[in-house]
């Protein structure tokens, strides 16, 4: 064999370090994610909900939290939504929240996010 072809050992370990670290930081990244599509679909429902068209902006933040409750959001409390109504009766609710999540060691990833309706 003049020419081989292939991945040596000393390859192959680089390779699957470098993609054990993606998997590492992406398996611990996909919660946040997770829960951020649930927050943007929980404040779209409250927002369009017909049943919300007449409430109060107290009423609406008692319904987030049960919502919250119930879909397990654990890092965006009703406290921290910004409610404004709209005039045919619907609000507009915007939501900036920021996480923190450990990676490995004293290394952690800082996302913010922010939902608009």
């Amino acid at each position: 064999m003049k020419h081989q072809r292939g991945l040596s050992l000393v390859g192959l370990i680089i390779v699957a370090s470098i993609v054990a670290f993606v998997a590492l930081v992406g398996f611990k990244l996909l919660p946040s994610y997770i829960e951020y599509f649930t927050v943007q679909k929980v404040l779209r429902d409250l927002a369009r909900s017909p049943e919300m068209r007449g409430a109060s902006v107290k009423d609406l933040k008692i319904a987030f939290e049960k919502r919250a409750e119930i879909d397990n959001i654990s890092s965006l409390k009703a406290d921290d939504l910004e409610i404004t109504k709209e005039g045919s009766g619907g609000f507009t609710i915007v939501a900036s929240y920021g996480v923190k999540v450990p990676l490995f060691a004293n290394v952690s990833a800082c996302i913010d996010f922010e939902v608009r309706n």
